[in-house]
């Protein structure tokens, strides 16, 4: 698979078009870099930094960040005795802007004992009768929680959160929207919270939401949920910003872990932090009747703010990029974009899994002869579009105008079940297989990895012979099974090359987990 060299490209128009956005084209960003993956590497002079800054500065300022949350945690222990449920005074008793006061004074002393010394503000915060909701782009880390304390807005957060020691408690003050995981009608419920709060006439705290779902690396902002904008009230857009020259600020799917990132960041000198508040953003009508509509004007309106791309990139798809199988994807597979664009299509991966069967069966019997465009979408019972065309184009390598089918069932099947590693290998040995034995040559091995992987060059000469042991210039999935338990004898005879380093395709037990970041 490879990702044509093609520039932005302009959204389909919506049938209702926006006030704010009427006439425009929303440019989405062109296959690239993936959102979910964050490297940070570290020069020479950085490494001798953070071991100068780990033995001096770093105790003393998770020291007294500590200790200022244990001073505020009686404070907010206190103030939180009443029912979070009830509805609050306006305008606040005066025990609560004592309250409000000492832990804004309080925690921002914990951000600036971590080195965030300065908190860049930009433009006017608007009061919570002109605009009830915050939303906040884009979400990339737990530090993500300076604009909360320095707003006290509620926020929309798990309700297993709760129990957190110390933290749970400091939460509970900003009277947050809980959503559990055990009731099946929780996010239901947060939504009907999410409006009638939004409604009340300012009477709740603002609402501050990450309408993202999860954490990105900042290069983009991905597709918003639309919960922020159910309510049709006015939003206020609220962008961030960590303008640092070495980034321990991002904390995703797959990079650095949680503690790694607090560590790292501790040891910097100082952190930059801009929080712009955009002007309020009030929906048109047709944008009150469409929550996705509304939800994608005001990201458009985000990403210009911040001089970056949209993409149609989902919550859904970092799980396919970290689903526990053993091909772990690398960073620039070109899966995600298959995924984008097949759900663009209106085929949805989970209930395509079902066919997987029979697609198999009809890319087998054309034996690799070559599709065209107009065949390939007639497949998908689809209309040719410029959607399917893209989609095309990732199995069109030689840019001849044709593709293998075989390879696009290969994709389908990693993308609808990511996780089983084996099924989608035996299902491309079905395909690609000899009519005789089912057996391949390394040619065809080569195009179903590079295929599953979701990447343009792949070299596997030395896996191929690893398997080969009888040197029969062949292998079957039998013969894949059998070296299943001398993996590690087998993938000691590999030189692991960049693409396959801990991504190789035989069967494993061990399997190497991501952390799951908060998501707001």
């Amino acid at each position: 698979m490879r990702l044509r060299g093609r520039g932005p490209r302009a959204a389909p128009a919506s049938s209702a078009a926006s006030s704010a956005g009427a006439g425009d084209a929303r440019l989405l960003a062109p296959p690239g870099r993936n959102p979910f993956v964050h490297e940070l590497r570290l020069s020479a002079l950085r490494k001798a930094q953070v071991t100068l800054m780990t033995l001096t500065l770093f105790p003393l300022r998770l020291l007294v960040a500590t200790f200022m949350m244990l001073l505020a945690w009686p404070i907010v222990l206190v103030a939180s005795l009443g029912s979070a449920e009830q509805e609050p005074t306006q305008p606040p008793a005066l025990w609560r802007r004592v309250v409000d006061f000492l832990l804004r004074a309080i925690l921002r002393t914990m951000w600036f004992a971590g080195g965030f010394h300065r908190v860049i503000v930009k433009g006017r915060q608007a009061l919570p009768t002109e605009a009830a909701i915050l939303t906040l782009a884009p979400h990339s880390s737990y530090f993500d929680a300076i604009p909360i304390t320095m707003t006290m807005s509620s926020i929309v957060m798990k309700a297993e959160s709760r129990d957190i020691p110390i933290w749970g408690t400091l939460m509970q003050h900003i009277r947050p929207l809980l959503v559990s995981r055990s009731d099946k009608d929780s996010r239901r419920k947060t939504v009907e919270e999410i409006k009638r709060r939004a409604q009340s006439n300012g009477k709740w705290p603002q609402i501050m939401i990450f309408p993202e779902g999860t954490c990105t690396n900042r290069t983009c902002l991905i597709t918003f949920k639309p919960g922020a904008f159910i309510p049709g009230v006015p939003v206020q857009p609220v962008v961030l910003r960590y303008p640092n020259k070495l980034d321990t600020i991002t904390w995703t799917w797959q990079g650095p872990g949680a503690l790694k990132i607090l560590w790292l960041t501790l040891c910097q000198f100082h952190n930059q932090v801009e929080i712009e508040f955009l002007p309020v953003y009030s929906p048109s009508e047709a944008e009150k009747k469409d929550p996705v509509l509304y939800a994608s004007n005001v990201r458009r309106v985000m990403a210009a703010a911040l001089g970056v791309p949209v993409t149609d990139y989902t919550y859904e798809d970092c799980q396919l990029a970290l689903a526990e199988g053993q091909l772990r994807l690398p960073a620039d597979t070109c899966l995600l974009e298959f995924a984008r664009l097949v759900r663009g299509l209106g085929l949805k991966p989970e209930k395509l899994e079902q066919d997987l069967d029979r697609y198999a069966e009809s890319a087998k019997t054309r034996r690799g002869e070559k599709i065209r465009l107009a065949e390939f979408a007639a497949f998908l019972q689809v209309p040719a579009s410029a959607a399917v065309e893209d989609l095309f184009s990732l199995f069109d390598e030689s840019g001849g105008g044709e593709m293998d089918l075989r390879e696009y069932v290969v994709a389908l099947s990693v993308v609808c079940r990511p996780s089983q590693t084996l099924d989608t290998m035996q299902l491309a040995f079905k395909m690609y297989g000899s009519e005789e034995d089912g057996s391949i040559d390394e040619d065809a091995l080569s195009s179903i990895l590079k295929t599953a992987l979701g990447v343009a060059e792949l070299t596997v000469t030395d896996l191929f012979r690893a398997i080969d042991q009888e040197e029969k210039e062949k292998i079957t999935f039998a013969g894949i099974a059998e070296v299943r338990s001398s993996r590690s004898s087998v993938c000691t005879a590999i030189p692991c090359t960049a693409e396959l380093k801990c991504r190789c395709p035989l069967p494993s037990n061990s399997i190497r987990r991501v952390q799951s970041p908060w998501s707001g």
